[in-house]
């Protein structure tokens, strides 16, 4: 006959101490989240469908349709679009060059350095620099002039659609570097082999092996720069002023202008500038998680 003996009942916690850190660990972020981003895009989702006196109204929505605000978005679908091809042409080369280029490693290393730095650098420093450096009295205007070369005569103006698409793709040119050489970097070596050994020349490797490869990446990243440049204010409000229509500038005069002040209708152009730049970060996540397959 067997004896029973009492069994020792696990006395350990649902939730481990392990967990309980881990989560106050990500409670400031999870917070300032909320706070600064979930909180103040709900608030701004509601305003859009409400009047000043708190009545549901779908007129806001309504008066995006207007000329003008339709025109302030195709300026600044334009801009972004320019700027944004711009910098992802001109920073996949410059990528390439610091990857497959044989440049020594402290040059890459120099470069995305300057790079991490560049690509934050925007707003109403961003904009004293241009305008200090090719503005009417730039440094590089007067030195151009005394070679004989006028660029204002010539039509350049920095406050302008051109001025502005430039003086954007300072710092898009360094994300779009920082963002596409983890991928340039994780082309494998037996992929250019394989196709050497099949008699593939360079150019055909690259439009039919590595071009395939990195398009998601590329798509996805330059979708991500036109979001970048779409909802950039500061450095568009300092340049310019009042002088160029694009969104940024005419949802601040509406929320904040003495003459425009129409804060629900602001509210709507953020809720279209969200639906906007959210549509642009979707798909560069879904390139960007087509693109991870090739590097596993």
């Amino acid at each position: 006959m067997s004896t029973v003996t009492t069994s020792t009942i696990s006395t350990a916690p649902v939730i481990s101490k392990r967990v309980v850190v881990d989560w106050l660990g990500i409670a400031p972020f999870a917070i300032f989240t909320l706070l600064f981003l979930i909180i103040p895009t709900l608030y701004l989702v509601m305003g859009a469908f409400l009047t000043p006196d708190g009545s549901f109204t779908l007129k806001n929505l309504g008066d995006l349709f207007t000329p003008t605000i339709l025109s302030a978005y195709w300026i600044s679908i334009k801009i972004s679009v320019a700027s944004a091809l711009g910098g992802a042409i001109i920073g996949f080369y410059l990528a390439w060059a610091l990857v497959l280029g044989g440049l020594p490693s402290w040059i890459r290393n120099a470069f995305l350095t300057f790079s991490g730095v560049a690509s934050n650098f925007a707003g109403v420093p961003l904009a004293f620099s241009f305008i200090a450096t090719l503005g009417r009295q730039g440094l590089v205007t007067i030195l151009l002039a005394h070679f004989g070369l006028n660029l204002y005569s010539a039509g350049f103006n920095l406050l302008s659609f051109f001025g502005l698409t430039i003086t954007y793709m300072y710092f898009q040119i360094p994300l779009m570097v920082l963002i596409i050489t983890p991928a340039l970097d994780g082309m494998k070596r037996e992929w250019r082999e394989a196709a050497s050994i099949l008699g593939a020349t360079n150019r055909q490797y690259w439009l039919m092996v590595a071009l395939p490869i990195l398009w998601p990446s590329l798509l996805g990243t330059t979708l991500l720069l036109f979001a970048n440049s779409f909802g950039a204010i500061a450095t568009a409000i300092a340049l310019t002023g009042s002088s160029l229509n694009i969104v940024p500038i005419v949802l601040y005069a509406q929320i904040r202008g003495d003459v425009l002040h129409n804060a629900n209708l602001g509210y709507a152009l953020a809720l279209g500038m969200i639906v906007i730049t959210g549509i642009s970060n979707v798909i560069y996540i879904m390139m960007r998680m087509r693109a991870e397959r090739w590097q596993k």
